[in-house]
């Protein structure tokens, strides 16, 4: 992702909810439609701010996205994202303050658009398996336990990008908590606690 100057707002669409991750994705396809390039800023803004699940969202489907996720520096970057997102989350914030350097990372349209494409099959696939369970472990204080697991995985990140295919599997986990959250699924939250230890596990040996 490079930085540029920001493009002008776009529409807020962050207000209205969103049914499932077929819909997310569909919405991800409106950010800097009107520029060469889209800014995690315009990501945020189209799919909002206001709960956690959609900064693990977005920073778990970039990492895994090809094209995008591939790109040196980008699962760092969506690290960056989600240590500052959960970290104030533990902090008990109300609203999630972001750098502007951030903010401005951005990655051509071309390849966003193509992500995105890629993203709608298993969007439409994983919206058959979610569905309201085992919700103790997505309400609150649970939340707090995803958030401390999500921040362990994005300061573990960094160093996944020079062992292959651990990003893949933190980006994953990442989307499974985000889509615990969304869709006040459970499973999906035991799931990514799954995964995370076994990502980190092999980071671990990996290192030693």
């Amino acid at each position: 992702m490079d930085a540029e100057p920001p493009e002008a707002p776009p529409t807020d669409t962050s207000r209205e909810p969103v049914a499932n991750l077929a819909a997310l994705v569909e919405r991800l396809k409106h950010a800097g439609r009107h520029a060469d390039s889209v800014s995690l800023e315009a990501i945020l803004d189209c799919v909002g701010r206001r709960t956690f699940a959609p900064f693990l969202l977005v920073a778990g489907l970039i990492t895994l996205a090809p094209l995008i996720g591939d790109i040196p520096g980008v699962p760092t970057l969506m690290a960056s994202l989600v240590a500052l997102s959960a970290g104030q989350l533990l902090l008990g914030r109300d609203h999630v303050w972001l750098p502007a350097w951030l903010l401005a990372r951005r990655v051509p349209r071309q390849r966003y658009v193509q992500a995105l494409h890629w993203l709608k099959r298993p969007a439409r696939w994983i919206d058959r398996l979610l569905k309201p369970r085992l919700q103790r472990l997505t309400r609150p204080p649970a939340h707090l336990a995803v958030a401390l697991t999500c921040l362990l995985i994005a300061l573990a990140m960094p160093p996944m990008e020079l062992i292959p295919f651990t990003a893949n599997g933190a980006g994953l986990a990442l989307t499974l908590f985000g889509l615990a959250l969304f869709a006040e699924d459970g499973l999906m939250a035991l799931l990514g606690y799954a995964l995370t230890g076994g990502t980190l596990a092999v980071v671990l040996l990996s290192l030693g």
